[in-house]
């Protein structure tokens, strides 16, 4: 084997080693990412899952409470279902509860629309 026949195939040895890193590198770095964006996906469903099975115990509270009588405080709905004022009113909403309108209650007071539907205001 002369010198120039020994030097062609350092040289296709050499750009095919370089492909192949250039190729394991590239996905190397797919993988490490989709790693990453399934991770993410999985702690936020973990997450939402807690919060989820909280929130479906609230929901029950508050639906037995306003079954129960016609119109309840906020105040006594949150410190009931141990959540505040913003997080209860959220989940009445959810539930299918409205405010009163009734201007000078004591206290914003909350029942279930299917006891007080709007068209039939107080």
């Amino acid at each position: 084997m002369n010198p120039e026949q020994a030097r062609q195939i350092a040289d296709t040895v050499v750009r095919d080693t370089q492909f192949w890193i250039a190729l394991i590198g590239i996905l190397g770095g797919i993988v490490g990412a989709l790693i990453a964006l399934l991770s993410s996906v999985v702690l936020h469903w973990l997450q939402g899952r807690k919060a989820n099975a909280l929130d479906r115990v609230r929901k029950k509270l508050l639906k037995e409470l306003l079954e129960a009588r016609d119109w309840r405080k906020l105040s006594t709905l949150s410190r009931v279902i141990g959540a505040d004022e913003e997080t209860t009113r959220r989940l009445l909403i959810e539930l299918g509860a409205r405010g009163s309108e009734t201007v000078g209650d004591p206290g914003e007071v909350w029942g279930l629309i299917s006891k007080h539907p709007l068209a039939k205001i107080e």
